[in-house]
């Protein structure tokens, strides 16, 4: 079983610590050493290892400035601290937790005399900017919100090299520890994810975005009552919302991530991504598992982007319908089709404890046919090919052009029509191949759409010598050219987007009149066979200049003036 990444956070930072507090003693470090060592961290040390000895020369020449006034200051590794401990007018009691950021102390705050949490920063001075400015949006997202779902921040300040910030005392449980002990009632989860969600719409109101949705993220007090917490991944968006994924980078917890999150490059995360996470949170209070799971992130991340997410009644027989339906419609993978924001989910919840009907059921039908013919995550690809489908549909209507004169001038000769078919054919296609390698890199499911594409010209090649070892005339056999290149369309449809089954079927569809009408048997096909590359060759070429504009944006030096 693979190591889980917050531990292996953990344990890169401490060992990090370590080693920096032998280089501040004058000591040498061998790091091929330290790397063998630490085998399962070694990949990860070797690439910061020169970036943390940069920042700590940094730090230890801003030392000079460094507060100061703490008769007890804390150690450079936290996991030194002798506690009960104090920390400015906070006595530390007790660890309540830590993850790769950050470390939870149950503490007393003196001058008020109360039990609250106070959390700070694991690395100290060795904290990345990233990390940095995660830790401290997640104390300023939290202050600002004001909500009973919601753990209220009391106080952000920085001591002994340290951020900090306190929060109220939650004594209980996260949600996680409790789905430990299996799936919850219906009307239990109800309750509680009313709560949640109200808060989480609350969280976007005010503009903030989570991102980080999941069960032990949501502490449970001894009351039963709810609270969201760590908001270490929150995005604050004005005006339109933002992508939180301009530099590639893939933030959130995989089995809990909305897809156009786990893409990580494209797709704008919102409102309606939190909702999908609430809705991965009802799916394992209902089932006591996440809608997916895997061997490590990247099979969980990979079944988010394909796979639609298993009905919770294939998981618990005694899921509520209704809730089921709650869940189904937060995860649907069309933003369009999820709750339109979060608020709209808690009415539903609202609905449900009142025993009233839920807006959940209403769109079951649209939910079904969206689901067949939405856009995979490999649909991208399609941004390289389009200019080049516009190309290819020119030289298919030419062909067929070309085919059509031959026989209506009576041209009986079979070669003219295999030289068409094969020779001439085959040479686009070794064009256009490498038309498309010059674009750049091939991915692995452009190369299964080309041999899929490669299946299709070898089997309009055997046509020809099949009507010669079967007496027929030349062409006789021209409405399969239909057949194959709606079969062709047809696999296109399953891997890439379900809009290619419409051309698949008006390709199967055109073999009727080809048949019928064999004297303009190639007219016909090629009008059909060339608008089915043409249109969705348009489209993808008009979203890759929109895509380029966008990136243009990005990088555009008044983006980071900004």
């Amino acid at each position: 079983m693979l190591p889980d990444p917050d531990q292996l956070d953990q344990q890169l930072a401490e060992l990090l610590d370590e080693l920096t507090l032998r280089v501040q003693r004058g000591e040498a470090v061998d790091l091929d050493s330290v790397a063998a060592e630490h085998p399962h961290l070694a990949a990860e040390l070797r690439e910061v290892w020169g970036a943390v000895m940069l920042a700590d020369a940094v730090a230890l020449n801003l030392s000079a400035t460094r507060p100061s006034g703490s008769s007890e200051e804390l150690p450079e590794k936290l996991s030194q601290l002798t506690l009960p401990l104090k920390f400015g007018d906070y006595e530390l009691l007790e660890e309540l937790g830590r993850g790769g950021m950050g470390v939870v102390y149950k503490a007393r705050q003196i001058s008020l005399n109360r039990t609250v949490a106070v959390k700070m920063i694991l690395k100290a001075q060795l904290a990345s900017e990233d990390e940095l400015s995660r830790f401290l949006a997640e104390a300023e997202s939290a202050a600002r919100l004001s909500h009973p779902g919601i753990v209220p921040v009391y106080e952000v300040g920085h001591r002994d090299g340290r951020y900090y910030f306190s929060m109220k005392y939650i004594e209980g449980e996260t949600l996680a520890e409790r789905l430990a002990r299996g799936p919850m009632a219906a009307r239990e989860v109800a309750l509680l994810m009313r709560t949640v969600s109200s808060a989480v719409h609350e969280a976007h109101q005010h503009g903030i975005l989570h991102r980080d949705l999941k069960p032990s993220n949501i502490l449970i007090d001894k009351t039963g009552s709810p609270v969201v917490t760590d908001f270490g991944l929150a995005k604050q968006v004005t005006g339109d919302v933002e992508s939180i994924t301009r530099s590639g980078a893939i933030l959130g917890t995989p089995a809990f991530m909305a897809p156009e999150q786990a893409s990580g490059d494209r797709g704008a995360v919102g409102p309606a991504s939190d909702v999908y996470a609430l809705g991965t949170i009802l799916f394992a209070m209902l089932t006591g598992q996440p809608p997916f799971y895997g061997k490590n992130p990247v099979d969980v991340l990979l079944k988010v982007l394909e796979q639609d997410p298993p009905f919770p009644h294939q998981v618990n027989p005694r899921v509520d319908r209704d809730l089921e339906m709650i869940a189904l419609r937060c995860m649907q993978k069309p933003i369009d089709l999820r709750y339109r924001d979060a608020q709209s989910l808690c009415n539903d919840f609202d609905a449900y404890l009142n025993d009233e009907a839920i807006s959940a059921r209403s769109g079951q039908f649209l939910q079904v046919i969206s689901r067949l013919f939405r856009e995979t995550h490999n649909a991208q690809v399609l941004e390289n090919w389009g200019v080049l489908w516009m190309w290819h549909s020119l030289v298919l209507l030419i062909c067929c052009l070309v085919t059509q004169y031959l026989e209506w001038n009576n041209d009986g000769v079979r070669w003219h029509y295999i030289l068409i078919w094969t020779v001439i054919s085959g040479i686009w296609a070794a064009f256009f191949w490498y038309m498309r390698r010059r674009m750049g890199p091939v991915t692995f499911v452009e190369r299964q759409i080309a041999h899929v594409w490669g299946a299709g010209l070898v089997g309009v090649a055997c046509l020809f010598p099949i009507e010669w070892l079967m007496g027929l005339q030349p062409l006789e056999l021209s409405p399969l050219l239909a057949i194959i290149s709606g079969m062709i369309f047809l696999v296109k449809g399953g891997i890439l987007t379900g809009w290619f089954y419409f051309q698949a079927l008006a390709l199967f569809l055109c073999s009727i009149p080809m048949a019928l009408w064999p004297g303009a048997a190639h007219l016909i096909f090629g009008v059909v066979a060339a608008g089915s590359f043409f249109i969705p060759g348009l489209q993808y070429y008009r979203q890759r200049l929109r895509t380029r504009g966008e990136l243009a944006k990005i990088v555009a030096p008044s983006t980071f003036a900004e």
